[in-house]
């Protein structure tokens, strides 16, 4: 197609006249079609003009349109076809319907019988066989030791202002610096940049060596290589050799001697045990700690440990960790705790439920909050609110336990009664000296005790004492003026009266 565009004054001005070949190129979609115009000018000193057309025409589908499939019963066309046709429309659909099962969304449909039922073991034997015995594609080129295949890649050049400005970075250390980091050996570098705590410019044998100063290891330098380590190998734990039985019995019978009960990891304790056991704990008054790890706890006997913890008063320590305890359970346990007021420790963390949820955990942080006994809880809080509540709370009762024995230790010293003050100054030597009475006589000088009464004048009184004893002589009150910063009152004159 060719189009003329001429001046539309009629005056080229001499020019030659511009021919524009047009190409047009049509994109049918399913509501428009719109139609690209490319323009080429021939003239080199016009510029070119571009020119789009845009139209509009309806989807058809099989040459009629959409709008006339509206009044078409789709349940009608499916009665009619038959049970080839349906299977091979079955295999075009993928219905998305989640209440459809799996086996009725899938368009693969075996034909094949089964040919017995299924062995894990030999498939996978089968699949290794397959997998051994498929010959591998033979490579385009074949490998060489030493030879690069294909393209090497090489990196770009650094740029000029990242290497120059690499190269203006300088830190002057003064000259005592610079000379003992010329002179540094490799072992004691590796030293200071454990000690800078540059982690990345070592592996862990070199930090930990620097740290336990143990000197570093040869052969691993900046570009040693990391060895793997042998692990340690530590004992296994003992099994609990802990009569089920026999324990059971101590807490019904209110064992003086029995305050720590620990079932870890027994396995096979019956219902019927665990229902024994929380039965004597109500009416039990020294059992103090109870642990009771991975025995296989669920919510029934969770239920029955939480009435039994309301009842008891001694226990101070209770472990239920790696059970089978459903969140609803966990927060029954923490709300038993407000009734007993005595237990300060309760862990209950690895359950079968591994995150107990916001609502679970907002309940729990409300317990936690009433309760003034507990100092530490064992349960993995995942909302950071609830953490910081609970740990305030902790914190909290720790405090408030820590003055209370404090004031309880006072009170007691004052109770007590005080001793004599040791001696100061007193020469150990002082005490291996003999009495003086042992090594020489009194001086008859001396007034000695006689069995004869003393005189008594009038202010004194004798005290009578049993027959063989010495008399004891009373002294007389003394005078006490009760005003001694008074002025005396002057003496009035003698009266003499006349014979």
């Amino acid at each position: 197609m060719t189009e003329y565009f001429g001046d539309w004054s009629g005056n080229n001005n001499g020019d030659a006249d511009e021919i524009v070949e047009s190409e047009t190129v049509e994109t049918v979609t399913r509501t428009t079609t719109t139609t690209r115009t490319r323009k080429k000018s021939v003239a080199p000193d016009k510029s070119s003009t571009t020119k789009t057309t845009t139209m509009t025409t309806p989807a058809k589908l099989y040459g009629r349109e959409l709008s006339a499939y509206d009044e078409v019963d789709v349940d009608e066309l499916l009665a009619k076809l038959s049970q080839e046709e349906l299977t091979m429309l079955a295999k075009e659909v993928d219905p998305d319907d989640d209440c459809l099962p799996p086996s009725l969304r899938n368009n693969y449909a075996c034909e094949k019988g089964p040919t017995g039922p299924l062995n894990r073991k030999k498939l996978i034997e089968h699949i290794n066989k397959q997998a051994l015995e498929t010959p591998d594609r033979p490579e385009v080129k074949p490998y060489v030791a030493g030879v690069i295949r294909g393209k090497k890649w090489i990196p770009p050049p650094v740029p000029d202002k990242v290497r120059d400005a690499e190269e203006q970075i300088t830190i002057d250390l003064g000259d005592e610096y610079e000379s003992a980091l010329t002179t540094a050996t490799q072992e004691e570098i590796i030293d200071l940049a454990a000690i800078l705590g540059f982690h990345s410019m070592m592996n862990q044998d070199q930090y930990h060596a620097s740290l336990l100063n143990k000197g570093q290891p040869l052969g691993l330098g900046w570009d040693g290589i990391t060895k793997a380590t042998k692990p340690k190998i530590y004992p296994m734990d003992p099994p609990n050799d802990a009569d089920p039985e026999q324990s059971i019995s101590r807490v019904r019978d209110n064992d003086q001697t029995f305050l720590d009960l620990n079932w870890n990891n027994i396995k096979n304790i019956s219902d019927e045990k665990f229902e024994k056991l929380f039965e004597a704990l109500k009416t039990n008054t020294h059992l103090e700690v109870l642990s009771l790890v991975n025995v296989g706890l669920n919510d029934r006997t969770a239920q029955l440990l939480a009435d039994a913890l309301e009842a008891n008063r001694s226990l101070r320590v209770v472990n239920v960790e790696t059970n089978f305890i459903s969140p609803s359970g966990v927060v029954q346990l923490v709300k038993s705790l407000l009734t007993t007021n005595t237990v300060e420790e309760f862990r209950a963390s690895n359950q079968r439920s591994q995150v107990l949820g916001n609502k679970t955990e907002m309940e729990i942080t409300r317990l936690v909050e009433q309760n003034p006994t507990l100092l530490r809880l064992g349960l993995h809080l995942e909302y950071s609110d609830a953490r910081h509540r609970v740990a305030s709370h902790l914190q909290r009762n720790i405090d408030r336990n820590c003055r209370l024995q404090k004031r309880a230790t006072t009170s007691l010293s004052l109770r007590l009664p005080r001793g004599r003050p040791p001696a100061v100054g007193v020469d150990s030597s002082f005490f291996n000296l003999t009495p003086p009475s042992a090594e020489t006589t009194t001086p008859t000088s001396e007034r000695r005790i006689t069995d004869k009464p003393l005189p008594v004048t009038d202010n004194e009184s004798v005290l009578d004492v049993p027959n063989g004893t010495d008399s004891f002589v009373r002294a007389a009150p003394p005078d006490i003026h009760p005003k001694p910063h008074a002025t005396p009152a002057t003496p009035e004159p003698e009266r003499r009266l006349d014979p």
